[in-house]
């Protein structure tokens, strides 16, 4: 019996998509490097099953059905060119190989550029959706060699999780490093809407005094509305959960968040184009302080806490607030993603289809929400939508949130209490809408000091212009370039 797909690496995801793929009818070969660990998984959750266990590569590679699919779960990095390395001469031309790790888009187009020539494709896609996404439906992003779509595309559909209507949410993404690109968005819209929810927590707790359960009662019904989403209903989950004593366990976690990195690339990758995705950057750097732990509870004995204003006011229209402006910065949120997805496409020469990535994101993923399927409405009907709050749905509901998002974010900083996210969102949206920005008297002071040159409202775009605004310095000019 030959494998439909061999999949290289064991750990929570790797074992739960072999899962998932058998139980959808397709013969899975299986390798890991702790040989262990494939006879483990095979006598183990893998038994009885069309799952075959391989103790090498070349014994691993002789199972697959040709073209050979080889399917790879491991850490980004190094991992992978070592897995790629022992793999790739076993195989043939026409095989194929797919990255399924969080990989950065970057190494996945050196990887392609070095296995096109050799006739191998290959495939990064990302895949989201955790543990259990994995077992019962993940959303799928692949990108890379088109010609692996075709050979593909029965198991990814299969396995993907279904929206409504039956669609997989799995489809071909494009070229180059496009699905690693697009996961690695997906990532940093998911740091944004966690951090988002965090802060609203936090206000509800340290403004209102709820309790967990109280709390968790508001995100119950927020959940049933526009807000309803996988993070809303697992942080409702969250507060109502017990530790053994009968307590909160929410009040017993540490406040020190980690990262592995996919957040931290779309905010440098932001950076590199451009483009002011704001709120998910500021959710990183959220990440970054609270692992500063030990400095800032040394910097409570030192500063002293925020010593600022108590809610005086009513508690059920501030939670109504609360709801409303975190809706209004949610939309922000995708909004700069999708932005950074535009300019990439742009500089890529992708042709990305953005109803399409939302649809992908509408189930399965963890950023899943009802939210999503607003975003595909607008994609569909204008595919050249240049910003997301530009479409009329979206336009209307940040505007009818808009003084909710600002009452929110003033009595954040009213209290003393960081919300990073929230007032990132309010900022960028009032720059956005802002015609004249103070950037002319930036200009004036990169040309006072540097000769970099400006522009003028009364000429055309395009026309640079010098000033010896000492009247000791010259007239030439240094070139103008955009780093």
């Amino acid at each position: 019996m030959k494998a439909d797909i061999g999949l290289i690496g064991l750990a929570v995801m790797g074992e739960n998509l072999v899962l998932n793929m058998e139980s959808h009818g397709f013969t899975v070969a299986v390798y890991n490097r702790t040989v262990e660990k494939i006879d483990a998984f095979v006598t183990g959750r893998g038994s009885g099953k069309r799952i075959l266990g391989a103790h090498s590569p070349k014994e691993f590679v002789a199972m697959l059905k040709k073209p050979r699919i080889v399917m790879m779960m491991v850490r980004a990095g190094s991992a992978v060119d070592d897995t790629i390395a022992q793999i790739e001469p076993l195989l043939e031309p026409g095989d194929i190989i797919i990255d399924g790790g969080n990989s950065n888009y970057q190494d996945t187009m050196r990887r392609l550029s070095g296995l096109e020539p050799k006739g191998l494709l290959y495939v990064g896609t990302g895949v989201s959706g955790g543990e259990e996404g994995a077992l019962n439906g993940p959303s799928i992003m692949p990108g890379g060699s088109e010609a692996a779509w075709q050979h593909i595309r029965p198991i990814f559909q299969a396995i993907a999780a279904k929206v409504d209507d039956g669609s997989p949410c799995c489809d071909w993404v494009g070229p180059g490093g496009a699905g690693h690109f697009v996961k690695m968005v997906h990532n940093g819209i998911e740091y944004g809407d966690m951090q988002l929810i965090s802060e609203v927590y936090h206000l509800m707790r340290n403004q209102l005094g709820m309790t967990a359960d109280e709390m968790a009662d508001v995100f119950d019904t927020w959940n049933k509305g526009e807000l309803d989403s996988y993070l809303v209903s697992i942080t409702r989950d969250i507060l109502r959960y017990k530790d053994e004593d009968g307590s909160p366990l929410i009040d017993k976690i540490l406040d020190a968040a980690g990262q592995k990195g996919t957040g931290k690339w779309t905010g440098i990758t932001a950076l590199d184009f451009s483009v002011p995705v704001t709120l998910i950057v500021e959710a990183v750097f959220a990440r970054c302080l609270s692992a500063m732990k030990d400095e800032r509870v040394s910097a409570v004995k030192l500063l002293g806490r925020p010593s600022g204003a108590s809610f005086d006011g009513e508690r059920a229209v501030f939670i109504d607030d609360l709801g409303r402006a975190l809706y209004a910065a949610k939309i922000i949120s995708y909004a700069q993603g999708f932005m950074l997805l535009r300019e990439a496409a742009s500089e890529y020469g992708w042709k990305l289809n953005y109803g399409s990535i939302a649809l992908m994101w509408r189930g399965g993923c963890i950023i899943r929400s009802r939210f999503l399927g607003r975003i595909k409405e607008a994609f569909d009907a204008d595919p050249t939508l240049p910003n997301l709050v530009f479409a009329p749905f979206f336009a209307k509901q940040v505007l009818e949130n808009e003084k909710a998002l600002r009452n929110v974010v003033g009595e954040a900083v009213a209290a003393g209490i960081p919300v990073p996210a929230l007032s990132s969102a309010l900022e960028w949206f009032d720059g956005l809408r802002t015609e004249n920005l103070p950037a002319n008297l930036l200009q004036a002071q990169r040309d006072y000091f540097g000769a970099h040159t400006y522009e003028r409202t009364d000429k055309p775009r395009g026309q640079f212009f010098h000033t010896n605004w000492t009247g000791h310095g010259g007239s030439t000019s240094a070139s103008t370039y955009v780093v």
